[in-house]
């Protein structure tokens, strides 16, 4: 489904001028250090499985993608003040973020694990949690779950500006464990030559979130409506089974 141009700009006039600079243009927030879903090429680039899904969606709305590199822990905060348009790097769709932005439909939905070394005290599972050093992600919903059911049990919980830190530590052995997405924690990290002697410790965890979705100011419903209806004909269409399977063996949207 072609979202017609002239459309599309009047829709960005109506929600307030989002895209004063170049109605073409959609400035996407993207934290490229998430990978397989946000990394960065050798060239300079970004890439990823949230990438190529937003280049499909802006040439379904023909509108040019401009990807805007920023700490997640900063994307909303940018949203709110007109740096960047949207949110295009696995944001989980939360209550308490619904508070503050719109977001599109859903585009996946992963599972969240709590991953360490083999042989580690945690492998016993998360009853050996109190005591030990656990690293996330700032901003994202892994602290405000890890905040909320571990710390008050005596667990340490380290926030880091970005998952590639939070690596680094547990390879260092700085970090008894990290928690983040099941398939960032497999792809990105168990199934790479830094990742060699990790594993993911209990079972998967429910965040209680509806998926990730595009992030967008809250008076922007025009505009949500045109992305929604580029995401519907990609299932549709076959397309965003296409995207998927360049990167995993399974359905990201039905997971």
């Amino acid at each position: 489904m072609k979202i017609p141009l002239m459309f599309l700009c009047a829709a960005l006039l109506v929600s307030g001028g989002a895209f004063a600079r170049d109605a073409d243009t959609l400035r996407l927030g993207i934290d490229p250090s998430y990978p397989p879903m946000d990394s960065k090429a050798p060239d300079g680039s970004v890439k990823g499985f949230d990438v190529d899904l937003g280049n499909e969606i802006c040439k379904r709305i023909h509108a040019r993608c401009q990807w805007v590199e920023l700490e997640f822990s900063g994307m909303i905060p940018a949203l709110q003040a007109r740096k960047i348009d949207a949110i295009m790097s696995s944001m989980a769709i939360t209550e308490k973020r619904e508070q503050q932005i719109l977001f599109s439909s859903k585009l996946f939905q992963f599972k969240s694990r709590l991953i360490a070394r083999q042989g580690s005290p945690l492998s016993a599972g998360l009853n050996a949690l109190a005591g030990k050093q656990i690293g996330i992600q700032s901003g994202t919903q892994f602290e405000t779950y890890a905040q909320t059911h571990w710390a008050p049990n005596g667990v340490h919980i380290v926030a880091y500006k970005s998952q590639d830190e939070v690596f680094a530590d547990l390879v260092n052995g700085r970090l008894d464990g990290a928690l983040l997405g099941s398939v960032e924690a497999d792809y990105g990290f168990l199934r790479t030559p830094a990742g060699k002697g990790f594993a993911f410790v209990g079972e998967p965890l429910a965040m209680g979130d509806r998926g990730v979705g595009i992030g967008l100011r809250k008076d922007e419903t025009a505009v949500q409506a045109s992305i929604n209806a580029a995401i519907a004909s990609m299932l549709k269409d076959g397309t965003y089974a296409q995207i998927a399977h360049k990167y995993f063996d399974f359905d990201p949207y039905g997971n």
